[in-house]
């Protein structure tokens, strides 16, 4: 017979405690992503094991017929604690609430755990956070499946489009633009980043006024291919008024 006890390696992306004192934390595992339950959690030791961020050692069991599976024990693989701090703890939750959105449970994919992994400890470690954040936001949604369009213009297929779309976060023409041209940095990013890796990446990071465009782009983008990132407009006043 199956066991239905399995001892599962992953980070805590998402805790919701329920009124009842169960806590509800979502996984990402190189597995997968994995929802459970720890019942009556937030009474106990799991409390503080099973936190945002944390990386930890769960043992799961999967009730017969039951929507979610359930902590038995859990154990604190390692914590980076310097995420708590305000300056780093935004950037660390909109990665998570992304990662959460692009991938779907059961969906293996031991690189998106990698890469979620490496972009919480730069967060945590780096002197420019926000640039971590955003280059690792953009790797994500390119493993993901999820690319502009760049080389044409979304609307009309004119080559070499420079504008942007406020509305879906792509490229578009002159001719069928109605705001200005991107910076030559923002356009060879843009261009770039699926191909490029994380490290030629962080080696060029752009000025303030860059990065609000491409933090824009990357808002607009998400919202209309995969769904609405609820942190990004809490967390980053770049998008505000966007």
């Amino acid at each position: 017979m199956r066991s239905r006890t399995a001892n599962r390696n992953g980070i805590v992306l998402r805790r919701y405690v329920t009124p009842a004192g169960d806590i509800i934390v979502t996984l990402l595992t190189p597995q997968g992503k994995l929802k459970l339950i720890a019942r009556g959690g937030v009474r106990g030791p799991l409390s503080s094991v099973l936190s945002l961020f944390h990386h930890v050692l769960v043992q799961v069991y999967q009730t017969p017929g039951g929507d979610l599976a359930t902590a038995k024990q859990a154990t604190l693989e390692g914590a980076l604690i310097t995420l708590a701090l305000p300056e780093r703890y935004p950037y660390a939750h909109l990665l998570s609430e992304l990662a959460d959105l692009l991938f779907q449970e059961g969906e293996f994919s031991e690189a998106a755990f990698e890469l979620y992994a490496g972009g919480l400890r730069g967060v945590s470690r780096h002197p420019d956070p926000e640039w971590v954040a955003l280059v690792m936001s953009y790797k994500l949604l390119a493993l993901a499946g999820f690319v502009p369009q760049t080389a044409v213009c979304a609307l009309c297929g004119t080559p070499a489009p420079e504008h942007p779309d406020p509305h879906s976060g792509q490229l578009l023409c002159r001719a069928c633009a109605a705001q200005p041209a991107y910076s030559p940095d923002v356009l060879t990013y843009l261009r770039g980043f699926p191909r490029q890796s994380v490290r030629v990446l962080m080696e060029a990071p752009l000025n303030e006024a860059g990065r609000a465009e491409l933090w824009r782009a990357l808002e607009r983008f998400v919202a209309v291919q995969v769904g609405r990132v609820q942190s990004w407009r809490v967390n980053l006043p770049q998008l505000a008024g966007a």
